[in-house]
């Protein structure tokens, strides 16, 4: 005899389901620190126009932070300078959608369903989420907020050291490793039914 959809959970049982709402302060942590990574793109682009616009004091603060040697002297803004500055407000966006991904995707799948199947601004990638998914999408997010790390890098290899340069290429070809081997590992744990296969 089945029990009753709707009946209650005894008391233990209820006690360690409910500890679930313990992640709740950590998924809103994540949304401070995404105000955080707006108010940084902000001031980053904010210096970037100034500069464009001839300000001094905004160029050597994006000279400082592109990474730049402090012995070269830049005098005007160049385009390797706003090419560098670009993939750095690329990167916070990157990293921003990564923790969209985290903090939407893991609240439905960890915490509680927020019940968007008919909310006209639904993710795509919700719709079909679970923990494997997530882990998937999370890994190929990694790899593209590494690539452009290493473009950065490489556009400004001058100022980096040879072994900055092969520790950087060889974290991202773990991280790509790493990421292959999770999708791999997920498509042997959930392999392709028949009636998926069929439908093709």
């Amino acid at each position: 005899m089945s029990l009753p959809q709707n009946a209650p959970l005894r008391p233990l049982p209820a006690m360690i389901f409910a500890s679930r709402w313990l992640q709740l302060p950590l998924y809103l942590g994540l949304i401070v620190a995404q105000l955080v990574y707006v108010w940084h793109f902000l001031v980053e682009l904010l210096h970037l126009v100034e500069a464009a616009f001839g300000s001094e004091t905004a160029l050597r603060i994006l000279v400082t932070s592109v990474g730049y040697s402090p012995d070269i002297q830049i005098t005007a803004l160049n385009e390797t300078i706003i090419m560098l500055v670009v993939l750095g407000l690329i990167d916070v966006v990157m990293i921003s959608n990564l923790l969209i991904m985290v903090i939407v995707g893991g609240y439905e799948t960890f915490v509680s369903r927020m019940h968007l199947n008919r909310h006209p601004d639904q993710p795509e990638w919700l719709g079909h989420v679970n923990a494997s998914v997530l882990k998937v999408k999370l890994g190929l997010s990694i790899i593209g907020i590494s690539s452009i790390h290493l473009l950065k890098t490489f556009i400004n290899a001058p100022n980096y050291s040879e072994k900055v340069l092969m520790w950087q290429t060889i974290i991202h070809v773990v991280f790509l490793l790493s990421a292959l081997a999770i999708a791999w590992t997920d498509r042997i744990l959930h392999p392709i039914g028949p009636a998926h296969k069929d439908s093709h």
